[in-house]
Parts: C-alpha cells; structure tokens; sequence
C-alpha cells in the first residue's frame, strides 16, 4: 500500500499503513487517516467527498450507519463513513472506506483509466 501510493500520488508523500488480509470473498476496506497542509474544516470535507464522482458518503452516527464490505459488492462506488477530524496529527482527517475489488480494485479502474487517458489525448485511439 505505502509502495503504490508514493508510485500514484508523488514519491514524496509519506504513508503509514498497516494491512490486514481477512477472510472476506470481495471488498476493500480502509481506515485512512490524511494529513493536510492547512486546516481541514469537517464540513468542507463532506461536501468534496459528496461531489466527488465516485465516492458515496454513508455517515449515520448509529449501529449500522457505515458500509461494510459485503454491502459494497456489486457497487462501482467507493463508499466513506466515519469522517472526523483527527486530533492526533495537524489537520488530519480520520475516515472509512469501503468498495467492491472486483470492480474499483481492478477492472472498472482500468477501463475508467482509459477513458481517461484518452480523453486528455494521451492514448491513440485507433479505429
């Protein structure tokens, strides 16, 4: 995790993370914790996450009100919970994600890519 996110994102950017396989057929699952350079206003943060395509904020303050990864299966969204800010670092925001492997882990990602890619003009596009 900490090798691909310094290889997306920038080599500089520093990332901690402790991984954990469990016995589940399909998801991811994440607690991020994010570190920003000013800081993070909680309701700024809903609202980016909200607009963001892709991204789904399920954030009730009740048992069951997170996704867990059984009920991401099938979804093209990455889903968030729990967000708060963190006290433990400066301007840290603490969060939950969840998404189907299977689809935003693999092969969605790479068609998304793509499209991507070509729609800056950075792959032929061949007839």
């Amino acid at each position: 995790m900490r090798v691909e996110t310094k290889k997306i994102l920038d080599p500089e950017v520093e990332v901690i993370a402790t991984c954990v396989r469990v016995p589940v057929f399909i998801g991811h699952s994440e607690s991020v914790v994010a570190e920003f350079a000013e800081p993070v206003d909680l309701a700024r943060a809903y609202e980016a996450l909200r607009e963001a395509e892709g991204v789904v904020v399920l954030d009730k303050r009740e048992d069951g009100g997170y996704v867990t990864p059984i009920e991401c299966v099938g979804e093209d969204a990455t889903y968030v919970s729990r967000l708060r800010v963190d006290p433990t670092v400066p301007n840290g925001l603490a969060f939950w994600c969840v998404s189907d492997n299977l689809r935003k882990g693999a092969a969605l990602n790479a068609v998304q890519i793509a499209e991507t890619m070509i729609a800056l003009d950075l792959l032929p596009v061949h007839a």
